[in-house]
């Protein structure tokens, strides 16, 4: 088969161009106006990076089978445009991987954090365990080569369900297009302003998700979110309902265990607590237990850019440590959630915490209030945002008084250059600290890791 996609650059898309490409062995060609990395060197070492930037109608040609389409594509795209004269079946990505997975059992986990988490942990569970599965996951996880995978013999797939658009013909949430036999909800905390303007109708995005669960599936869900129990309160009365909480569970010399199988963990924190619950339950239902789910689970570090050990110093004269994390955190449950763990982990250090408002949502002033308190659990917290960023999306102008003022709390300064971000950063005593580095983006081109370790390092 031969296969295009356009708008090939973005995160899911050129993991599945990969997936395609190499597992099933189809031909592949790729269009995108702009491609970053990682997903350029993703695609130049397969092989499948497009020669030139930009739409090129020419390669929509009657020999292909199908096209994929990017959510970044645009309905007027001239590669688009000229797909639908040609009357070439167009796929968005999940439709895709829908249909490539309809004769599987499927696991779909949404929520508006936390997804990214709870499916590698099943995947994790499932490869110890010696389950096959497709899958497609947000983030990279260790012992897997890609973020998305499809075969012909795994009995299960199991798909990280986002809530946005499906794409510029499509504006179905995503994962109302994988129609899960067993659904997992993390929580909601509205997210995506621009296209779902009122909580209400975020909420119902999510009430629609489980009214597409397959007959006689299998809803598991947390507890402490009101609106998902009442989201599950009116359920259809096949579906079997599983809530789950925060497990009992200890922290002793730094390390987390779950109390009733007490087996040290390499995750810590309330959130990821509850992920782990609800991905236990999950591969309950595919024959795992919970004490060997547990022990699979011990030597699990989270997926890459959640809560990711970057850099631990020990000082020579006194035995503490410093130690620095990254995360994908930008939205408002999200932050509160990081910051909450690691001040759990780290009750005796001193907590820096910094941010970045990279998002649509984030920069959009009438989103800021959601915000408040988010980060008043870190002893010093900085906010950045670049102004050209806003310029660039279209949004109206914000302040640094704004922000300050949407975060409510005196431990936050807020940036508008790197560079001075950067100088005030170098200049913090990280003695005995837990520095936690939070952003969707870069800082404006800062080397994350190298920056955080040079910081410990002059401690």
């Amino acid at each position: 088969m031969r296969i295009h996609f356009i708008a090939i650059g973005g995160a899911a898309m050129h993991n599945l161009a990969i997936a395609v490409s190499k597992k099933q062995g189809y031909i592949v060609t790729g269009s995108d106006d702009e491609i970053f990395d990682p997903a350029r060197t993703h695609l130049l070492q397969a092989g499948l990076l497009p020669p030139q930037a930009g739409w090129f109608p020419e390669k929509i040609t009657p020999d292909l089978d199908a096209v994929i389409l990017g959510m970044h594509a645009r309905e007027d795209n001239p590669e688009l445009i000229e797909a639908r004269r040609l009357g070439i079946k167009i796929y968005s990505f999940p439709e895709y991987l829908y249909e490539q997975t309809k004769d599987k059992t499927r696991i779909v986990v949404g929520g508006s954090h936390g997804k990214t988490t709870t499916t590698a942990m099943i995947l994790y569970a499932f490869q110890k365990a010696g389950i096959k599965a497709d899958y497609m996951v947000g983030a990279q996880i260790e012992g897997f080569d890609n973020m998305v995978h499809l075969s012909d013999d795994a009995p299960y797939a199991v798909f990280e369900g986002d809530e946005y658009l499906t794409s510029a013909l499509d504006h179905r949430s995503k994962f109302h297009l994988y129609h899960p036999h067993v659904a997992i909800l993390t929580g909601i905390a509205w997210d995506h302003i621009n296209v779902f303007p009122t909580f209400p109708q975020y909420v119902d995005t999510f009430r629609q998700f489980v009214d597409l669960i397959e007959p006689a599936g299998t809803l598991i869900y947390f507890s402490g979110d009101p609106n998902l129990c009442d989201i599950a309160a009116h359920a259809r009365p096949d579906i079997t309902l599983l809530p789950y909480d925060t497990p009992l569970h200890s922290v002793e010399d730094g390390i987390t265990y779950v109390t009733d199988s007490h087996i040290p963990l390499s995750v810590f924190g309330n959130h990821n607590l509850q992920n782990l619950h609800a991905a236990q339950l999950a591969c309950q239902t595919a024959g795992i237990r919970p004490q060997e789910f547990y022990s699979l689970l011990s030597s699990f570090t989270g997926a890459s850019n959640r809560l990711e050990k970057i850099c631990e110093v020990t000082d020579s004269d006194t035995g503490n440590t410093s130690v620095a994390y990254k995360d994908f955190a930008h939205s408002p449950s999200k932050l509160r959630a990081t910051i909450n763990a690691v001040r759990e982990q780290y009750p005796g250090k001193q907590l820096i915490a910094c941010m970045e408002l990279h998002t649509f949502s984030s920069l959009m002033s009438d989103f800021l209030p959601q915000y408040k308190h988010c980060m008043s659990e870190a002893d010093t917290a900085f906010v950045y945002f670049n102004p050209k960023v806003i310029e660039h999306k279209h949004l109206t102008p914000i302040t640094k008084e704004d922000v300050k003022n949407a975060f409510g709390t005196e431990n936050v300064e807020v940036f508008t250059d790197s560079r001075q971000l950067q100088d005030t950063l170098r200049k913090l005593n990280y003695r005995n600290t837990a520095l936690l580095l939070m952003t969707s983006g870069t800082f404006d081109g800062i080397d994350i890791p190298a920056f955080a370790k040079q910081l410990l390092d002059n401690a």
